[in-house]
């Protein structure tokens, strides 16, 4: 069997390019650039030296160059510096999309002083919700399902068997008729259970020599995650679902923004069947995607409720130093003392 490789990007949704390996927003860009330099020198030619005109037009030039050149994290930095100026123009503070701001009582506002402060706006997030089947709700944007994916070692299989591998992979993207994504995420590791676990057994084995590697073990565990931030990998399986038959591009974040800003079809909000039937689609190809990935040694597992929740709560502050876990209480639960507890008024000082 002839074998053929073929290079695809990581981003399959990067821009085309046209001209000397840019694309044609920036060709664009740095044409217009050109044309507004040189109209400029055009203009104040009569009056003011080539030098002087060139001092201010080439460091332009350069910062224009290099906006829509260079990139962060994927992104260039006049995408970034637009982005940044619409954040910095939108309400600082925010509430649930669909609450409004609580009024101020009367008693308070007799005695307050008026401030500048600006209002709170809308916090409009892609999910609205997350069933107890895990799936979660996008609004007019559908339904997803998330589940965890094992990983293969590939690079230790025989060619035969890679080709095995990845003939089982293609037979599964082969068979999508539905839009899906592969996530792969680094979310910090937390040790201290394990290791609080190391240190709780050690005592019960057999051998003092054992119970001493033990200890040595969790202690080294322990110096390892002060010294360095541990990392995992997470592997997610996205299976995203409309609710309402809808264009090719609706579930993209073009379609979406086109559709946002364009002044097409009034949205009718989807029935409950619609979403009921959407949901059994969505448990349908998840139920296929593990038959068909477990021939390639790939383990398919759904998320339930709470780990999707916590894997949202995740992608929303990465940097938080307690990363979101499933036994955590949501946002609207009540966190209570337990059964037989007292309650002294007298310690709330002293918390």
């Amino acid at each position: 069997m002839s074998q053929y490789s073929v290079r695809i990007p990581a981003d399959v949704d990067r821009e085309d390019t046209i001209l000397a390996g840019f694309t044609a927003r920036q060709v664009a860009v740095m044409a217009v650039t050109g044309l507004l330099l040189y109209g400029g020198w055009v203009a104040t030619r009569a009056f003011l030296p080539v030098v002087a005109y060139l001092i201010v037009a080439v460091p332009l030039g350069v910062a224009v160059g290099a906006l829509v050149v260079v990139r962060r994290d994927g992104v260039t930095l006049d995408r970034l510096l637009l982005a940044a100026l619409q954040q910095r123009l939108q309400p600082q503070r925010r509430v649930a999309a669909g609450h409004a701001p609580a009024t101020v009582p009367e008693w308070l506002s007799g005695v307050a002083e008026e401030t500048d402060e600006p209002v709170a706006g809308a916090l409009e997030l892609p999910a609205t919700g997350v069933s107890e089947a895990g799936v979660v709700d996008l609004g007019s944007d559908g339904l997803a399902l998330l589940a965890g994916c094992s990983t293969v070692n590939f690079s230790l299989r025989t060619p035969a068997e890679q080709e095995a591998l990845t003939a089982a992979l293609g037979r599964y993207l082969h068979s999508l008729s539905a839009p899906v994504q592969i996530l792969v995420r680094a979310q910090r590791l937390d040790l201290s259970e394990q290791i609080g676990q190391l240190r709780e057994r050690a005592a019960s084995l057999p051998h003092p020599a054992l119970e001493t590697a033990a200890l040595d073990h969790a202690d080294y565990l322990a110096q390892l995650g002060q010294q360095a931030e541990l990392l995992r990998r997470q592997i997610l399986l996205v299976i995203r679902e409309p609710v309402r038959s809808a264009p090719a591009d609706s579930l993209t974040r073009r379609g979406r923004l086109r559709r946002r800003r364009g002044g097409g079809e009034e949205e009718v909000e989807p029935t409950d069947g619609a979403r009921r039937a959407a949901t059994s689609r969505l448990l349908r190809r998840m139920h296929e995607a593990s038959e068909l990935l477990s021939a390639a040694g790939i383990e398919v597992t759904p998320l339930d409720a709470a780990q999707a929740t916590a894997v949202l709560s995740a992608a929303t502050n990465p940097d938080s130093p307690l990363p979101p876990s499933p036994e955590m209480a949501g946002a609207d639960e009540v966190i209570t003392t337990p059964a037989g507890a007292g309650w002294d008024p007298d310690e709330e000082d002293h918390l």
